[in-house]
């Protein structure tokens, strides 16, 4: 089993910039055995006290609190910065900042202060049950309690998470409920059973919610059993593709690194061109290449970076989004997404070229990083994306907000 030295880290970061540097200080003692630990696919237990002792799960909390009182700007940075460690740890982070947000979507504001209260001072690891391809959870309604029922196929975070966010629908009604239900509990039977290509340590097998009790009073936006809508909880679909548009970044940018030291370090001069260097690293058709790939890099993490200017901005006035506003929040990630799926695939890929025949060995571990991409970008259809995308550019339409959307 991993373990990392437990260490006094320095000061809790009060910028962006500080809090950037934490998550590349974390970054770098995951990189160094981040093949390993996907090759044994063990439970993250390390990383994810790794991730508490550094405070980046505390980033989003109330400084009050302890938390870092940070923006989503910033949180999209450092999951993008873990994710060049390790991507599945990144994805772990991301999914986490969103469920620890899913308050402020959703919530009144008397559940926000003593959620965020609660998660900030006992650095709470969120997961996540909610995926809207499987029939929702049943809810059963028991006077003072709800209580769910059901199977999800995806229940990221799983075992190494301290609360799951559960969501279904009141039996007999249209009523969605979300809450925020303990992990460890009788009641939440985590099967065991994620085996996939890539993204291994993500702890996203399936689960079954048997007989979850909840009260009234913590159903996520409800009062007196009944919901009050925000316009603002129709934005956790883009902030999430967001978050998995940056680890995508990530990854690419992890595999860029690692790729290039090698080339550098080990990689040999092909010695029949007719214009023979010294080193690879002289070789005009690795130059094209990296300079190619790395400009497609830049180019996606600048749209990336656009895409979070819009989501700040619509956390500027939260009860006073516009749908224009956020449709044009959600066509630009839906844009940003893809140009990341896109680079992140093909860097993957053509690093091969660059490196040579004796970078496909296992201990290299190139592999890992086009494994991750595939695996996560197959989350949602990306021929969606570039068709919202295309709707609005030809039509001027924006999206309609759904599970996806």
């Amino acid at each position: 089993m991993t373990t990392y030295t437990r260490r006094a880290w320095t000061g809790t970061p009060t910028t962006s910039d500080e809090w950037i540097a934490r998550a590349a200080e974390v970054a770098a003692l995951l990189a160094t055995d981040a093949v390993e630990r996907d090759r044994a696919g063990a439970t993250p237990h390390a990383e994810v006290a790794l991730l508490k002792d550094s405070g980046l799960v505390t980033l989003l909390g109330p400084v009050e609190h302890g938390g870092g009182g940070q923006d989503w700007t910033t949180a999209y940075l450092v999951i993008r910065e873990v994710a060049v460690g390790d991507g599945s740890i990144g994805q772990l982070l991301g999914y986490h900042y969103l469920w620890a947000w899913a308050a402020r979507l959703v919530a009144t504001p008397e559940q926000i202060a003593v959620v965020e209260e609660q998660a900030t001072r006992g650095r709470w690891f969120y997961g996540g049950a909610v995926n809207p391809r499987d029939g929702d959870l049943v809810i059963t309604d028991e006077g003072d309690e709800i209580v769910f029922n059901g199977r999800k196929s995806f229940s990221t975070g799983g075992r190494v998470s301290d609360v799951t966010v559960l969501e279904g629908v009141v039996e007999g009604t249209d009523k969605h409920v979300f809450a925020i239900v303990p992990s460890a509990q009788d009641g939440i039977v985590y099967h065991d059973d994620w085996d996939n290509l890539g993204q291994r340590l993500t702890e996203s097998g399936s689960v079954e919610v048997r007989g979850v009790r909840v009260p009234w009073e913590q159903a996520a936006g409800y009062v007196d059993k009944e919901f009050a809508p925000r316009t603002y909880n129709t934005l956790n679909v883009p902030l999430i593709q967001l978050v998995f548009t940056n680890f995508y970044l990530g990854i690419a940018r992890g595999a860029l690194t690692t790729a290039t030291a090698y080339t550098r370090d080990r990689t040999r001069p092909w010695p029949y061109g007719g214009d023979n260097k010294e080193s690879a690293a002289e070789e005009f058709h690795v130059l094209e290449t990296y300079g190619d790939l790395q400009s497609k890099l830049w180019a996606a993490e600048a749209l990336a970076d656009r895409a979070a200017g819009l989501i700040e901005r619509i956390n500027a006035h939260p009860d006073e989004v516009t749908p224009e506003e956020r449709g044009e929040a959600a066509v630009v990630v839906a844009a940003a997404k893809q140009r990341a799926v896109d680079a992140g695939l093909e860097i993957g890929t053509r690093v091969f070229e660059v490196t040579g025949a004796r970078a496909s060995a296992n201990a290299v571990g190139l592999d890992i990083f086009w494994r991750n991409i595939r695996t996560h970008s197959l989350h949602d259809p990306i021929a969606y994306k570039r068709a919202e995308v295309g709707r609005f550019a030809l039509l001027g339409a924006l999206p309609e907000p759904t599970w996806y959307t």
